[in-house]
């Protein structure tokens, strides 16, 4: 058995966390998948290189709105692919040739699971190798949820992990789930024109954003698709490119294409995690301290793996902190979630932090609500949107913003000074009326939204 001094189980974001601070030591980098993990292969990177193609299609095909004679002659989906992975690919090669040239780094491929304290068998291809060390951080991520019904059709079926890699656009796509996986891939599917039917067992899709999103983007979202919502998937039948998809009341829906999009578990339940003495939550999560230590002596863990919010920026500031703390154990940081925000890259885009409204009142807080809508500023003329909007909530008693929404363009963009308001505790009149916000830029959407908290000061800029 070989020994290090830390191991690494993951090539995603505990990859990324090894730099040169840790030269000094002797360490093993354990890598079932591609290296980038996740965000750079299957996930956030190239669902928002395909988000924005389907926006400039979106672009091109609504130009009539801006008086622009404009036909949209297709999207020419080979050449995509070839742009987003023939980029993307060359990243993941490239990251691995560099681990395997470090003169400090060991390079293990294949699965791994644990057989004892921080000791592993990593199956490779050139046999199994058993290795142990010192320290271990474990970001082995997470994979797609399939349910039954899909599992045991025996029929083939797509998740975010294949779908994107598809050779041609389906013609009739069902995407079974209605988070946010879903709605970013449902939109770029459309865009692209595949004809798209949506099945989501709530009543409205992206459920668990603030109500008032929720409902606003499941109206806009009929115009695109067939919704088919508070209904489940029972049965799968058919041939491959020709599937029969039997709902709980009885509907059959046709399609070539069957896209699973009803979330994502965490690997855990690969790893025999009970030989290392490390704990899971209920639903198979790693459970951390604020230090991101696990339950056992000399393993930390971050990512989609462990008891966080299942987001890349939140991951990355877990690798940072356990980064930390493997070099300065007497002097640890913690990580905090107190203020994640959130986007979701579909059309129109949505962005949130804190406190949905609903979260609010099962909560028995006492709050207020600002809102403002994009057609109330001069920007939002400038789009000829009718849509979007910011809504913010605050303590009643302090003003302090406790929550944020936004839906429409650039809403990733705008909710960032509201994530800044909250991270640092300022009343939402002050972030309104204190620094001075450029017109007519869309931040004034922002700057509305704060200023409608005061019932007694419900004032607006004027848009011209």
């Amino acid at each position: 058995m070989r020994h290090h001094d830390l191991l690494v189980l993951g090539a995603g974001t505990g990859n990324a966390l090894i730099d040169d601070r840790f030269s000094h030591l002797d360490v093993a980098l354990v890598a079932e998948g591609p290296f980038g993990g996740t965000c750079l292969n299957v996930g956030c990177i190239p669902s928002k290189m395909l988000s924005v193609t389907a926006e400039v299609a979106d672009t091109v095909g609504e130009a009539g709105r801006h008086d622009v004679r404009a036909t949209l002659d297709g999207v020419a989906w080979p050449a995509v692919q070839k742009r987003v992975f023939g980029r993307l690919d060359a990243v993941a090669r490239e990251g691995e040739e560099g681990r395997r040239a470090s003169d400090f780094v060991t390079v293990y491929r294949g699965r791994a699971r644990f057989t004892g304290e921080r000791q592993l068998l990593v199956e490779t291809e050139g046999g199994p190798e058993h290795v142990s060390a010192d320290r271990v951080v474990i970001a082995a991520g997470g994979r797609p949820v399939v349910p039954p019904p899909v599992a045991e059709s025996g029929l083939p079926y797509e998740t975010s992990d294949t779908v994107m890699r598809l050779d041609a656009v389906p013609e009739r796509m069902v995407v079974l789930g209605g988070g946010y996986i879903a709605a970013e891939l449902a939109h770029v599917f459309h865009s692209a024109g595949t004809a798209v039917t949506v099945v989501e067992k709530q009543d409205r899709l992206l459920s668990e954003q603030d109500e008032s999103v929720a409902s606003a983007f499941t109206d806009i979202a009929r115009d695109s698709y067939d919704l088919r919502l508070g209904r489940e998937l029972v049965r799968v039948e058919g041939s491959p490119g020709q599937l029969r998809l039997t709902l709980d009341d009885g509907a059959v829906i046709e399609a070539d294409t069957l896209l699973v999009a009803v979330g994502r578990k965490p690997n855990s339940d690969r790893l025999d995690l009970d030989r290392a003495g490390i704990a899971c939550d209920d639903n198979g999560l790693i459970e951390v301290d604020a230090q991101l230590r696990a339950g056992a002596a000399g393993v930390w863990a971050l990512g989609d793996i462990a008891a966080g919010p299942p987001l890349k920026h939140v991951a990355n500031r877990e690798g940072e902190v356990v980064a930390h703390n493997l070099l300065h154990p007497t002097e640890p940081r913690s990580m905090s979630y107190d203020v994640v925000p959130a986007a979701v890259f579909t059309r129109p885009q949505i962005a949130q932090v804190g406190l949905t409204e609903q979260e609010a009142r099962e909560q028995g807080r006492a709050y207020t609500v600002g809102t403002c809508r994009y057609e109330d500023v001069a920007y939002g003329w400038a789009l000829e949107d009718r849509q979007g909007f910011c809504k913010v909530l605050a303590d009643r008693d302090s003003g302090r913003l406790i929550g944020a929404h936004v839906l429409g363009p650039q809403a990733a963009t705008l909710i960032q000074p509201l994530v800044l308001a909250m991270t640092f505790g300022l009343a939402g009149r002050d972030v309104a009326e204190r620094p001075l916000w450029i017109h007519p830029a869309l931040t004034e959407v922002v700057e509305n939204a704060l200023l409608d908290l005061d019932p007694d000061n419900r004032r607006r800029r004027p848009a011209m």
